[in-house]
């Protein structure tokens, strides 16, 4: 079986940044197993397509996600960024308690 992503490097950029809007663009880089170069251009997509917006915070850059916008996919355009990146983010919470979880004992 060929080996694949559920989601494409951009989309998983975007969940990156949301998780953490100081991230490196090294750290993303390794995070997403591609080239510093690579990631640069997918935060600059990013960017281009005002999904992401870059400000600069001393020497370093910090990233704000413009979870207001719609995304560009006829499959989920009726869904906001913000609502996509929460849905996909990983939570740090309990874990969903199945059926068989909540039986009694």
């Amino acid at each position: 079986m060929r080996d694949w992503n559920f989601l494409t490097n951009h989309g998983r950029a975007l969940l990156l940044i949301a998780a953490d809007p100081a991230v490196r663009l090294r750290d993303l880089a390794v995070a997403l197993g591609v080239t510093e170069r690579t990631a640069f251009g997918l935060v600059a997509d990013l960017t281009e397509a005002d999904y992401v917006v870059k400000e600069k915070d001393g020497r370093r850059n910090r990233y704000r996600v413009r979870t207001d916008l719609p995304i560009k996919d006829p499959a989920t355009r009726d869904r906001t960024v913000g609502e996509v990146v929460d849905l996909l983010a990983e939570r740090r919470r309990e874990p969903r308690r199945t059926a068989a979880d909540r039986a009694p004992a």
